[in-house]
């Protein structure tokens, strides 16, 4: 197999370094289809390649067993595989541009939705572990977790499904809260996306490590980011780790569950992500009730 960086068939603009392993055509994450051995392109597993692209003969079509394209992680492929994360996105920044609105009583609408102390997650106000993850105060700090959306969330949403995405962003920034909620003071305001950002750090490493792309710069990115937690001050660093362990592991869980059981253990391992925040979140509640 031919490793050089070409353009998918589908995509042109589209660099990759795999190939379909029935036809040998260069397909990008968008057309990988996972099959028993290596990946394969939407054609193949429809049935449609012929002998320009197989090498089977003119007019034989390749007998499969699944007619439906399928992205590694057994999600359909998707008109846009964006859709999702702008949604995200704009989500993001929507919130922010509705506090910022507010002037002076910012500090306190803030509060009524980041703060994950006695008077807030530990009064049953579990809804703060996720919103807190969804709002911003400083410019930059909305603008740099953004960027980093928009960079690592296409890529993983277009081999995840947008389900699945969306199930590993909600349950990394659940990580990052839970703990945050866990092990800092009781009264302790936390609020940001960096949570789900670094679980999508963590996400993409496992995939890379899936798909036996070069490790080098996701590591790189990822120990930089690292560096930066818990270097700069007023960094929740419990944040950032916590999104980083839950969005490796649901990652994990996703994207190399068998395929026989596929969509069983994709479930379980997001159940039982939840399960851990659930866990997280009562024995601090308790512990502070104490």
């Amino acid at each position: 197999m031919n490793d050089q960086a070409v353009g998918c068939y589908r995509h042109p603009d589209r660099e990759t370094g795999i190939r379909c392993t029935r036809c040998d055509r260069p397909i990008c994450p968008d057309c990988m289809v996972s099959a028993s051995v290596g990946f394969q392109c939407p054609d193949c597993v429809s049935g449609r390649t012929d002998a320009a692209g197989s090498g089977q003969g003119p007019g034989r079509a390749v007998p499969v067993r699944d007619t439906t394209p399928r992205t590694i992680a057994g999600a359909a492929h998707s008109a846009d595989p964006r859709l999702v994360t702008k949604v995200l996105l704009g989500l993001n920044v929507a919130l922010w541009i509705a506090v910022m609105s507010v002037g002076d009583e910012l500090v306190f609408d803030l509060d009524l939705f980041t703060r994950l102390g006695p008077y807030g997650v530990a009064e049953g106000e579990w809804y703060r572990l996720l919103t807190s993850t969804f709002l911003h105060q400083a410019p930059m700090h909305l603008a740099f977790n953004m960027l980093s959306l928009w960079w690592l969330g296409p890529p993983l949403e277009a081999a995840l499904g947008r389900a699945r995405f969306l199930a590993l962003y909600l349950l990394s920034g659940l990580g990052g809260s839970a703990l945050t909620y866990l092990v800092t003071g009781p009264y302790e305001p936390s609020l940001g996306a960096s949570g789900a950002i670094f679980g999508l750090l963590g996400a993409t490493a496992v995939l890379m490590r899936r798909l036996n792309y070069d490790m080098r710069p996701v590591i790189a990115l990822l120990v930089l980011n690292l560096i930066f937690t818990f270097t700069w001050h007023n960094i929740a660093w419990q944040a950032h780790i916590g999104g980083l362990v839950m969005g490796t592991a649901v990652a994990y869980g996703l994207v190399h569950a068998p395929r026989e059981k596929r969509v069983l253990v994709q479930r379980l391992t997001c159940g039982a992500a939840l399960l851990v925040v659930v866990v997280a979140v009562i024995a601090r509640t308790l512990q502070i009730g104490a």
